[in-house]
């Protein structure tokens, strides 16, 4: 700029010279001209004129202090020298889910995160901090920490980047940041219900070994912190706990790895009431078959398919919202143990109602084969009467023993006791002692159940609860 302007004076100091050096002024002229063409161009062309550097955005007052150009922040703090201490602490703000279906629970926290680099260290006579936001964050060396088996994780940004760092005169520095995560959990569910589980949330350096960088929790267990505010709807938070184990991977080495492990037990009350005690009145519905009349067909086999197909409902919804997992569960144990009892129900219907029908038959050829006795009165004064009968009292109770069919049966059994004290009787009709000798009680199988179906089921929940209690 300053030759443009002398090279512009020299020119109208040419134009007002005096005649005398007028043959040497059209040469002088020129040379000045060219030089004065040459200058206006290089300074004033937008060719040749420079640009400045857009990309470069001007340095804040606070990045000058910290010098943030000077030095190379790719580069870990003391590279070269030892393991740089990094310090972890945790405030656990919420456990938002647990899923037994994909094994995975979710977590929001506060994860912080402690080291030393002296290259951001500045002067202080007040020795205050200086703390910035995430826009810092990007231009200098932080943790690249990550959350092994996680499935989703994010930083929040509402209403910003929920970033905080913060920095102190001696090159300490804090670096804050608020994350959710969903990680993996493996569960076992063979006890579930009645399970207790433990998670573990990992934390690890994706990229520094561990002779680059050493991770450990600040404060030992009480660098984890949990706010008294955190409730589960299906779980009981029984404990927190941390612990530090080194990784090692085949292709890049060891790794320090820092664990957040808490533990839930499940809470019992909701399955109670959804699963364990409609099951319960299911299979004591069933045995309300065992005191209706074996002759209720109507009545009793209803039943039995209705308590049957509720138990059969009660099963798939309860698996439907578990994992297809190859063992079985508690839950599984109690549920199909409950089915074969109102299934056992049902089939002892069956039985009763078959030896019934076995007997009717027996006691209809044993009809066939007697002789007439369309002469005897009335059966109940023959078998009051000793002359008649051959019986005293005592064998009118003797015959009582032997239970009486309903109806028509008390008849046909008077008929056939008659008979057997006819000598004459006797020889033609030898089997029927064979008859009184093997004929059954039907309802014995309906008493003996009354007593042995709920005394095998209390029996069975004794021990069920007492081993997963």
């Amino acid at each position: 700029m300053f030759l443009v302007l002398i090279s512009t004076f020299l020119l109208l100091i040419l134009f007002f010279h005096d005649q005398y050096y007028y043959r040497y002024i059209p040469i002088i002229k020129q040379v000045i001209l060219h030089i004065h063409l040459f200058f206006c161009t290089f300074f004033y062309s937008p060719i040749y004129k420079r640009s400045p550097d857009m990309t470069k955005s001007p340095m804040t007052k606070s990045e000058q202090l910290l010098r943030i150009d000077d030095h190379d922040f790719t580069m870990r703090p003391a590279f070269g020298g030892p393991p740089i201490p990094v310090g972890v602490d945790v405030q656990v703000e919420s456990l938002d889910t647990i899923s037994e279906v994909d094994m995975d629970f979710t977590m929001t926290l506060y994860l912080r995160h402690y080291w030393k680099d002296e290259r951001l260290s500045f002067q202080s006579t007040n020795n205050q901090s200086m703390t910035f936001d995430s826009r810092l964050v990007k231009k200098i060396w932080v943790p690249d920490m990550f959350f092994v088996h996680s499935k989703r994780s994010f930083i929040h940004d509402t209403t910003t980047d929920n970033v905080m760092l913060r920095v102190y005169p001696d090159g300490n520095v804090l670096y804050s940041l608020r994350v959710t995560v969903t990680a993996m959990c493996n569960m076992d569910l063979s006890r579930f219900p009645l399970d207790t589980q433990t998670c573990s949330l990992e934390i690890e350096s994706y990229a520094y070994t561990d002779d680059d960088l050493m991770l450990y929790w600040k404060k030992g267990n009480e660098s984890l912190n949990t706010d008294d505010r955190i409730s589960l709807s299906q779980f009981l938070i029984q404990k927190f706990h941390t612990t530090t184990k080194l990784a090692f991977y085949s292709s890049t080495g060891w790794y320090n790895r820092l664990y957040i492990h808490f533990t839930l037990r499940r809470h019992i009350f909701f399955f109670l009431l959804q699963t364990y005690f409609p099951a319960t009145l299911m299979v004591m519905l069933s045995w309300v078959s065992f005191w209706i009349d074996r002759r209720a067909v109507p009545a009793r086999v209803p039943l039995g398919i209705t308590t049957v197909l509720t138990m059969s409902t009660i099963i798939t919804g309860v698996n439907a919202s578990m994992p297809r997992v190859s063992y079985i569960k508690a839950v599984d144990i109690y549920l199909w143990v409950s089915f074969v009892f109102v299934f056992l129900s049902v089939i002892e219907y069956a039985a009763v109602n078959y030896l019934s029908t076995v007997q009717e038959r027996k006691e209809r050829k044993l009809r066939e084969r007697l002789p007439c006795t369309c002469g005897i009165g009335d059966p109940d004064e023959m078998m009051i009467d000793p002359q008649i009968t051959g019986y005293g009292s005592m064998d009118i109770n003797t015959t009582g023993n032997y239970g009486m069919p309903e109806n028509g049966g008390r008849q046909e059994r008077i008929l056939a006791q008659v008979s057997l004290n006819d000598p004459q009787m006797t020889r033609q009709v030898k089997p029927s002692r064979g008859y009184v000798n093997i004929w059954i009680d039907t309802h014995a199988i309906d008493k003996y159940s009354r007593v042995v179906f709920p005394g095998a089921y209390i029996l069975f929940n004794i021990i069920y609860w007492s081993i997963y209690s």
